[in-house]
């Protein structure tokens, strides 16, 4: 859907401008896109929170001017010749800006300083490559030098990255192993599970959080909907909120659902209780 959503297909010639009302991607209501980016872009209403993008949510959680990033020039290699990576990392880099499918760097939450990664799922789906991989790890290796708490932000439908094969891969036990550095120091991790955090991702750093948080709604797990609905078959009948956020709650595996509003709110109490 357009950013106009269905008034910028419809309404006649010579009337609202592009880009001022947007259709909900869950209850399909029109909202004037002002408003939905003063609520942080959650509709008001059906509540579906929409997604951000990596520095939209920097904006959203740390203080005004407080974020530094890091190494924002590490760039792919496309070690195995991929076909026409290079090409699609070109074009994901044009409509996003970004370098890679995630941020990372240091800002202030509150009166904490805070090593903070962050996927973009617009950027090949937020999938985790080995420039994904490694600027998180530095992340958190740098979190260890400085005795700093980390804050994940995941947001991939990709899990690792085909595209860089086994060296995607690779970058599962890496972050794993630089967050058990981490742990073994009593220092702070906060995981949050944005809509989606699937496979690879959530198989490896996304789940090894001291504390997880989610959004409402959040799609979370292994598979996507579609292996899920095969496997259905042989394992019979699945709940309806299967892979949200608010099933992984109920089962123990997302400490808390927090409404976007309600996040740096919480993130400030959770590390100051903690410090």
């Amino acid at each position: 859907m357009p950013p106009g959503g269905w008034f910028s297909r419809h309404k006649p010639e010579s009337d609202l401008p592009e880009g001022l009302w947007s259709k909900c991607e869950r209850c399909e209501r029109i909202v004037f896109v002002r408003d939905l980016e003063r609520n942080l872009k959650v509709c008001p209403h059906c509540d579906y929170h929409h997604r951000l993008t990596a520095w939209e949510r920097i904006e959203m959680l740390t203080e005004p001017g407080s974020f530094s990033e890091w190494d924002a020039d590490l760039r792919s290699s496309d070690p195995l010749g991929f076909p026409e990576y290079p090409e699609k990392l070109e074009k994901d880099r044009q409509k996003t800006g970004l370098t890679d499918a995630a941020v990372s760097g240091c800002g202030s939450i509150g009166a904490h300083r805070v090593s903070m990664g962050l996927t973009d799922f617009r950027f090949r789906a937020g999938a985790m490559n080995s420039v994904v991989g490694e600027r998180l790890t530095r992340a958190v290796e740098r979190a260890v030098d400085e005795r700093l708490p980390v804050l994940l932000v995941s947001g991939t439908g990709g899990g690792a990255s085909m595209y860089e094969g086994i060296l995607s891969l690779m970058q599962m036990p890496k972050t794993s192993v630089a967050l058990a550095r981490h742990h073994d120091l009593g220092l702070l991790f906060i995981s949050l599970l944005t809509d989606p955090t699937m496979a690879g991702v959530y198989a490896s750093w996304a789940s090894l959080g001291d504390l997880t948080l989610a959004e409402p709604g959040a799609t979370i797990g292994f598979t996507g909907s579609r292996v899920s609905k095969q496997a259905q078959a042989h394992v019979g009948r699945r709940p309806a909120n299967y892979q949200t956020a608010e099933f992984q709650q109920d089962r123990g595996m997302v400490d808390r659902v927090v409404p976007r509003k309600d996040l740096k709110a919480t993130l400030e109490k959770l590390l100051d209780w903690t410090a």
